[in-house]
């Protein structure tokens, strides 16, 4: 919610909660088999790298795999670099708005 034009949605039902900025989802938050989750949006190349340096991060769980990861918050991904997964999904979106939906937020 940090970041400029987050907002929250629940497309999806109770579950997950979708992070969104100009309307656009960013992160999907919620659990798989009882275990925390977060899926982003990442960039093909730097999706797989990912994947190969944590066990925590797969393919995008119902998403197109090649564009999102879902991470198992287990800790085993630290904070800082969970934290730029995140601002990295919230700027692929960011980029990929219209410059008039990009100027709104």
């Amino acid at each position: 919610m940090t970041l400029r034009g987050a907002s929250e949605d629940y497309p999806f039902g109770p579950e997950p909660l979708v992070m969104k900025a100009g309307g656009k989802m960013f992160a999907l938050i919620g659990e798989n088999d009882g275990i925390p989750s977060l899926s982003l949006k990442c960039e093909p190349l730097m999706a797989e790298l990912l994947r190969q340096a944590h066990p925590a991060v797969k393919p995008g769980y119902h998403l197109n795999k090649k564009h999102w990861n879902t991470v198992t918050i287990d800790g085993s991904v630290p904070e800082t670099e969970l934290a730029d997964m995140i601002k990295n999904s919230y700027e692929l979106v960011v980029r990929g708005l219209t410059k008039a939906a990009r100027e709104s937020l």
